[in-house]
């Protein structure tokens, strides 16, 4: 049975696809035609694409700026270390999408075939999709509305021939909004295994993250776990710890312990990640 989005004033009410909660939702046209029952055709399409894909993660952020990409690519690489599996990034963050520079392949274009866009891999076995392949300079602005969002990342899980993958990893942008509906609307009835909640110690990232905890819980999406990224930094030259984001409740350890989530691990502010 298909999740109902946060706020979905329901088929029957005259707002039904009118309201603010429907701008970006597969089923606004259909509710708003009276039809609400039907859903989005996209939704059995993107299924039937799925089944070649063993495992589906969300990775996740209350904040900007707490290393969700830079977590991404990291978690891609580290399972295609593995020759044998077969690893697929895709970036929706459709407003900033950071994953071509960081996957070092800027530059590079989506090419199609008879099966549909093929990704740019970097790797035989691990292969990436971003809206930044489709931009003609890394400079320009994606100004779109959510309705153009949502059509981008139907196209991105119906359309792009992924084949034979063992992890999916959908990089998301910060928050709540439209591309997380999407993409856990379209995925829900394909399998969607869970998410991986990245934050960094202070409140004013974790005050967000229980935001994105809550948004998982409401639309019924299992929390596999938070990772704490930008931990301590260790300086390089006399090997001393330092707090640059000071844990002022507890940070993520304690966060998970209040909420009964696991925490996946803490991983250091160091050049070498970013870099």
């Amino acid at each position: 049975m298909e999740e109902v989005p946060q706020g979905c004033p329901g088929t029957s009410s005259a707002q039904a696809g009118r309201g603010a909660s429907c701008q970006g939702c597969p089923n606004q046209r259909l509710c708003a035609s009276g039809a609400g029952a039907a859903p989005d055709p996209a939704i059995e399409e993107i299924k039937e694409k799925m089944k070649t894909v063993k495992h589906k993660i969300l990775v996740l952020s209350g904040k900007g700026g707490v290393g969700k990409s830079t977590f991404s690519a990291h978690l891609a690489h580290g399972l295609a270390e593995d020759e044998n599996t077969q690893v697929a990034l895709l970036d929706i963050d459709i407003c900033g999408p950071s994953i071509p520079k960081i996957m070092g392949l800027e530059g590079e274009q989506v090419h199609q075939s008879g099966s549909g866009w093929s990704p740019v891999f970097v790797e035989d076995n691990l292969g990436v999709m971003s809206v930044g392949f489709l931009l003609s300079s890394p400079d320009d602005a994606v100004i779109w509305r959510g309705p153009k969002k949502n059509g981008m990342i139907k196209q991105f899980l119906r359309d792009v021939d992924w084949g034979e993958v063992d992890y999916l990893i959908v990089d998301t942008p910060p928050g709540t909004s439209d591309e997380h509906l999407s993409a856990v609307q379209y995925l829900s009835a394909a399998h969607l295994d869970g998410a991986v909640i990245i934050t960094t110690p202070q409140e004013v990232s974790l005050q967000d993250v229980r935001k994105e905890i809550n948004f998982c819980h409401k639309v019924k999406v299992p929390i596999i776990g938070v990772v704490e990224n930008m931990s301590v930094f260790v300086c390089p030259k006399c090997k001393k710890e330092s707090q640059i984001f000071p844990p002022t409740t507890g940070g993520a350890e304690v966060m998970c312990q209040d909420l009964k989530i696991p925490l996946l691990g803490k991983v250091p502010l160091d050049p070498h990640i970013g870099g």
